[in-house]
């Protein structure tokens, strides 16, 4: 094997290195970020209906 083989052999693993920890940083950091926030957006926005068709429901018993 000569040095330039050695030199492409090196490159390759590299990328596929990077590519497998970046892999692993997506699925452990990235992907349960992203599902608890929506999760999280989504809940507010189900208090704020909630509490906003509470306050319309009062707001019909005044009257």
């Amino acid at each position: 094997m000569d040095f330039s083989q050695y030199s492409g052999f090196l490159l390759f693993m590299f990328i596929f290195t990077i590519g497998f920890w970046l892999m692993i940083f997506a699925l452990t950091f990235v992907v349960p970020y992203w599902l608890v926030g929506s999760w999280m957006e989504r809940f507010k926005e189900y208090r704020a209906k909630k509490k906003q068709d509470k306050v319309k429901t009062v707001e019909e018993d005044i009257l």
